[in-house]
């Protein structure tokens, strides 16, 4: 499977997580990978481990979003949008073999793709601003 094509599932498992409780996931995550066919072992570890791995910083990923997103906090953002934006948050700031233009422009398709008609500018704008950051140091 290709990189986007991981992301973009991952992208799902995290939407998903806005709809069912801590304990439902794991049910929830196999029945989702069952339905997968022809998913190879390694691409089904692969995304087990990103989307546990971002579910992990989930806290400290939407302190970073409700820091740099004007007038939006991560309760009332669209939830297509915040999975897209937590999913680049941690590409940007926890897995150093994503290139930071890559997680943006990778979550800002997703957010066109699955959100609204002002998805893709808002999470644009909001990890442009997030990007910036980086780029300078800064937190």
């Amino acid at each position: 499977m290709r990189r986007a094509e991981l992301r973009e599932h991952i992208f799902k498992l995290l939407f998903m997580e806005e709809f069912n409780s801590p304990d439902e996931m794991p049910e929830q995550q196999k029945l989702y990978f069952d339905g997968l066919e022809e998913l190879k072992g390694e691409d089904r570890a692969y995304m087990e481990q990103k989307y546990a791995a971002v579910s992990g910083k989930r806290d400290e990923i939407d302190h970073i979003l409700n820091e740099n997103s004007r007038g939006w906090k991560t309760r009332r953002m669209n939830k297509v949008d915040l999975s897209a934006l937590r999913l680049a948050v941690y590409e940007m700031k926890y897995d150093e073999e994503i290139p930071l233009s890559v997680a943006i422009n990778e979550a800002v398709e997703l957010a066109k793709r699955f959100g609204g008609s002002a998805s893709g500018s808002f999470v644009n704008g909001v990890l442009g601003k997030i990007a910036g950051q980086e780029q300078t140091g800064n937190e």
